[in-house]
């Protein structure tokens, strides 16, 4: 009787290290398809900005308006981290601007401010 060495294969030829990099590659793809683009409308001097954030309260959310910026974060604890910043062509005029979150989307009304025009004297 002659002795042969059996040969054993795996039912899966991947290696778990292929398998690993191909799942990262997959969790990656699903994050940055599944956030929504933030929604900006100018009507005149008015601009409106929607965004999403779901599971955020109104204590969760800082909005600081600075000039022509205005940025939106959320507070540290909070259960999503939210960073977005917006440059207005104009200075918004922080008295007539508002905010407003209701089911999960967060809604800016924020009105800029025209600048005057001055005049300079020849001397």
């Amino acid at each position: 009787m002659i002795m042969t060495p059996l040969m054993h294969r795996s039912a899966y030829a991947v290696s778990p290290s292929a398998m690993d990099a191909a799942l990262q590659r997959f969790l990656q793809a699903t994050t940055t398809t599944t956030t929504t683009p933030d929604t900006v409308q100018q009507d005149g001097q008015v601009f409106s900005i929607s965004i999403d954030v779901p599971g955020l309260s109104r204590e969760q959310l800082h909005i600081e308006l600075q000039d022509k910026t205005v940025r939106l974060s959320s507070i540290e604890g909070a259960p999503r981290s939210v960073q977005r910043a917006w440059k207005l062509p104009a200075s918004i005029d922080a008295t007539a601007s508002k905010a407003s979150l209701e089911n999960g989307v967060l809604t800016l009304v924020l009105s800029t401010t025209q600048p005057a025009t001055q005049t300079l004297a020849i001397a």
